[in-house]
């Protein structure tokens, strides 16, 4: 099932990830077996029967003042350090609660209590028309989600019937795979230059506002996916899913139409011969390619690649390319490491911007 696929990717990124269906297709059964699975403790808080200060935290006076005391399930969660806080039934919680959980989705507080980095939050919700007393989410509680459909798999219910209940289609991230997550960003960033409307879509319908949609927040969460996925080696399927649970499928297919259009050179050709880069009059496309070169000089920054880097930037600066430049010079020159030389001369061009922003 892709959608298992795509749930596995978003845990192990430790992205937000809120699963849609009808009730009584196993959304519950499933998380509980992924987290089995994957060797991680399961809390599972049903938030339509929880109040707001079962996340903001209870007030307690203690000495030096009041303290928001966490409920047992987070605590519990925190001597587990990884796991799994699993959300159930989400859209038959009332605003209030709603607004409750925004720091414990986005943040991982939950009243005074931090939880630890390797705790992921997982939700499932059913379409309110579906749900007991359902509600529309909030905008800003289903903004920092990625919403993943669910569907029933026929076959999969058959297998379990007569056999043993499993997950199928597990993916793994190498321990690595954060590293290019920076690449992400800076394509990210190109396609926004080219289409500067999709950065923040917010839908005026309150249907449509509680999935889904384009904003800086998601936009960021779109590109630790895209870099989880391509590490974990999964399909155009399971990409465009997660790619299209951030940022609304509108969005989703803009951005890949506008990817497989690209044909970028390899930016490991481009360091090899600076010299020779020829860049096209189109400036999304140039960013794309001077952000994807220097991504790949920083991941792995030996003076050469360092040298070389700042070559392709007075490049690009010489062909009129010297605003799409400067971003990409912040950050080459935000990377640099103190045995690495100035160069002075690549740098002439750039020198004001790096000064403003303290990095010279």
């Amino acid at each position: 099932m892709s959608t298992i696929s795509a749930l596995s990717i978003a845990v192990q990124a430790k992205v937000p990830t809120l699963i849609w269906g009808p009730p009584g297709v196993g959304k519950t059964a499933t998380i509980t077996a992924l987290a089995n699975e994957m060797g991680l403790h399961l809390e599972v808080v049903i938030a339509s029967i929880r109040e707001p200060a079962d996340f903001s935290g209870l007030p307690v006076i203690r000495e030096g003042g009041v303290v928001m005391e966490p409920p047992v399930w987070a605590t519990r969660l925190c001597h587990a350090k990884k796991g799994i806080l699993f959300l159930d039934e989400i859209s038959t919680a009332p605003p209030a609660v709603q607004a409750g959980l925004l720091r414990v989705v986005l943040e991982r507080v939950v009243g005074d209590l931090t939880l630890p980095s390797d705790i992921s939050v997982v939700a499932s919700a059913n379409p309110p028309e579906q749900a007991a007393g359902g509600w529309d989410l909030t905008a800003p509680l289903a903004n920092r989600f990625c919403h993943l459909p669910w569907s029933l798999d026929t076959q999969h219910w058959i297998d379990g019937m007569v056999g043993e209940w499993a997950v199928t289609g597990l993916l793994h991230l190498p321990e690595s795979w954060e590293k290019s997550i920076a690449e992400k960003q800076t394509l990210i960033a190109a396609f926004i230059r080219h289409r500067p409307n999709l950065l923040l879509q917010v839908p005026v319908n309150e249907e449509q506002a509680g999935k889904a949609w384009p904003s800086p927040r998601s936009w960021t969460m779109a590109a630790r996916l895209l870099a989880a996925s391509e590490a974990a080696q999964a399909g155009e399927d399971v990409t465009a899913s997660l790619l299209a649970g951030c940022v609304g499928e509108g969005a989703c297919l803009e951005f890949l139409a506008w990817v497989k259009e690209l044909n970028l050179p390899d930016p490991e050709e481009i360091l090899a011969n600076p010299s020779q880069l020829q860049l096209p009059e189109r400036g999304d496309v140039a960013l794309a390619i001077l952000s994807a070169v220097i991504a790949a000089a920083v991941v792995k920054l030996t003076e050469e690649r360092w040298s070389a880097a700042w070559c392709v930037l007075a490049q690009a600066a010489e062909q009129g390319k010297k605003d799409i430049a400067a971003s990409a010079a912040k950050k080459l020159a935000a990377a640099r490491k103190p045995e690495l030389p100035l160069p002075i001369r690549e740098l002439q061009a750039f020198v004001p911007l790096l000064q403003k922003g303290g990095l010279m």
